[in-house]
């Protein structure tokens, strides 16, 4: 109950610092592109300005639809479990012997083993 508990207040918290971070930041990042539009609307010099700004919209967009994706295929429920299996597979090849490395240790060359 207590687990159950503490993910709640971990949502809540997450949702709120979410909430009070992205809403300020979403209103300036509005007002900002409205003023570029109005600048490369109204000046022939504005215009300058809003190839790289498209271009930088649209790599975000990229990157925003990419960790759509990674959250559609639930590649952030588990965090921590490639941490383990990676800890995991390292001890497992550290106990397996090559070949390359047999020859290398005993000082023979492939040509000589065979």
């Amino acid at each position: 109950m207590a687990r159950l508990a503490a993910g709640r207040w971990q949502t809540w918290v997450t949702v709120l610092l979410a909430v009070l971070i992205l809403i300020p930041s979403g209103y300036g990042f509005v007002g900002k592109f409205v003023e570029l539009v109005r600048l490369a609307r109204g000046q022939p010099d504005g215009a300058f300005a809003v190839a790289p700004v498209v271009n930088y919209l649209l790599a975000s967009l990229g990157f925003f639809c990419l960790l759509l994706w990674a959250a559609a295929h639930g590649m952030f429920r588990d965090i921590e479990r490639p941490k383990y299996e990676l800890l995991a597979r390292e001890a497992r090849l550290e106990g397996m012997v090559f070949p390359s490395e047999e020859l290398y240790e005993t000082g023979q060359s492939t040509a000589s083993k065979r």
